[in-house]
């Protein structure tokens, strides 16, 4: 099995960072034209779907194969460059870990059992009417103002206001942020769309998203969320998170 790959920091922590949020240790999957990683928290909540296309890599050269890593340790490496930097990652067969080389550092980092790690997720294809694109900055700014009042958050689309409403209701204190035209890149809200999230999820799974960057949105009503955007330039990452049912 061949794997050597060679990119700049910023363009690897920006695919793993996502990754990171929901897991420590995940499969690391390969071929000619990218890698990409598939991985679910261990509460079944949160999913991960990222795709690091060739092209942005300096290099990549690979046969079609499956590894395991250690997320934490992996970053821990990256975090010993510069963003500017070019790191190179190679898979050395005989002692089964990854030769890394960066800025004059080199190391080596034991590989997972891709069979010991969890299991890959499906993704779900869900009717989820409403998509509304946005900024990042309007769904960090949304999620942490939610964050000083409580610990679920509620995300709702109005068809009549064409607006998606980020809300929090805590003990004393409440919180409301519309995003209607001015905020909204493009919505499409042909119903009135409805469920609630864990804010402590959510947050985690949102703080990789960079201000600038578009994020399209997809929800309904008791269903889960849909996350899209680009991490970077040739990294596209897919977020979704399970609702939290109400007590009645």
């Amino acid at each position: 099995m061949t794997f050597a790959v060679t990119a700049r920091v910023e363009t690897l922590e920006a695919a793993l960072d996502p990754v990171s949020a929901l897991v420590d240790e995940c499969k690391v999957r390969f071929d000619d034209e990218g890698i990409s990683i598939r991985a679910v928290d261990p509460a079944n909540v949160g999913m991960v779907d990222m795709t690091l296309d060739a092209a942005g890599c300096e290099s990549l050269v690979a046969d079609e194969g499956v590894i395991g890593v250690n997320l934490e340790r992996l970053e821990d490496i990256l975090g010993m460059g510069g963003s500017d930097d070019v790191v190179s990652i190679e898979l050395n067969e005989e002692t089964r870990k990854l030769d890394i080389e960066i800025d004059q550092l080199s190391f080596t980092l034991a590989l997972i059992d891709p069979d010991s790690i969890r299991q890959e997720p499906d993704i779900p294809d869900l009717e989820l009417p409403v998509t509304a694109a946005m900024e990042g900055r309007h769904l960090l700014r949304g999620l942490s103002a939610a964050d000083l009042v409580a610990d679920r958050v509620r995300l709702r689309a109005d068809p009549d206001a064409e607006a998606v409403f980020v809300e929090a209701e805590g003990d004393t204190d409440d919180v409301e942020l519309t995003l209607g035209a001015d905020e909204l890149v493009s919505a499409d809200v042909p119903e009135a769309a409805d469920s609630l999230f864990s804010l402590d999820y959510l947050s985690d799974m949102s703080r990789p998203v960079p201000d600038d960057v578009i994020v399209t949105t997809r929800l309904g009503t008791e269903f889960p969320v849909k996350f899209r955007y680009q991490a970077a330039e040739n990294v596209a990452v897919e977020n979704m998170l399970a609702p939290r049912v109400e007590s009645s």
